[in-house]
């Protein structure tokens, strides 16, 4: 089904999984530049998850961490949202402001699309993950997710362990110590700190999966919920791509544990 009809505010599509072709509702919106996919009325379990997707903070890969994961979440009755954040450029505030409200808006709209408030979480990959993370660990008024799904993610921005070009366009080429400290999300963890599902592939040569081995032991020992997955293979950047030897292991696992809270 490819007749996709897209209106400013509100269209239908068909997402179209392996066993099931549903009605689905996208909404768009232009600042934070994000879409939303509404699984079909009367399927919502009442979450929902907004993608921030990868790419080094120099660009982003939209699709297969972010667009690409629509139909296999909202076919588990899962609000699913992609916001197209800015690069930061040296200012993490400008990314952050991006996320903050595209969280704003579902969490203001949760009423109308069938999602409970305090079951909003955020997904992101590589320094996407990194943003998520530092989100979660930096919780206001109007972003305080429940939950945080990673992949492959940059944690720390430490020289040694970071991925260089996040760390780079995060926070500049020469950032202070406090600042390094302040956005290496492993140094942030509190007891109040969101539930995480994490997984990457142990020959990760982009992303050391030191990142995700630090940020597992923090969420462990602050006593906050946290399922890791390490796959032996896999590499960097694998997303929604069933290439990856291990996807639908990982989605199999990925789906359990959304259903477990």
């Amino acid at each position: 089904m490819k007749n996709r009809l897209v209106v400013l505010i509100i269209a239908i599509l068909c997402c179209i999984s392996s066993d099931l072709c549903a009605q689905c509702r996208i909404i768009e919106f232009d600042s934070p530049k994000m879409k939303v996919f509404l699984p079909p009325v009367g399927m919502s379990t009442g979450k929902a998850v907004i993608a921030c997707p990868g790419g080094g903070y120099s660009h982003l890969a939209r699709n297969h961490e972010g667009y690409h994961w629509a139909p296999f979440f909202n076919n588990l009755g899962v609000a699913f949202a992609v916001v197209e954040y800015r690069m930061p450029q040296g200012d993490p505030a400008i990314p952050m402001s991006d996320v903050e409200k595209a969280y704003r808006i579902v969490a203001d709209s949760a009423h109308v699309w069938d999602i409970k408030p305090e079951n909003i979480g955020l997904m992101g990959s590589s320094a996407g993950g990194h943003l998520v993370s530092t989100m979660a660990t930096h919780p206001s008024e109007n972003c305080k997710p429940s939950f945080q799904i990673l992949f492959y993610p940059v944690i720390s921005l430490e020289r040694n362990l970071t991925h260089q070009g996040s760390r780079s366009g995060f926070i500049g080429e020469n950032p202070s110590d406090e600042l390094v400290k302040e956005y290496s999300s492993d140094l942030k963890v509190t007891s109040e700190t969101p539930r995480a599902f994490i997984a990457l592939s142990s020959d990760d040569k982009a992303v050391k999966p030191a990142n995700s081995l630090r940020y597992y032991s923090a969420l462990q020992e602050a006593g906050v919920p946290v399922a890791m997955f390490i796959y032996p293979v896999g590499a960097h950047g694998w997303g929604y791509r069933s290439k990856f030897k291990y996807h639908d292991q990982m989605l199999a696992e990925l789906s359990a544990w959304l259903e477990s809270f």
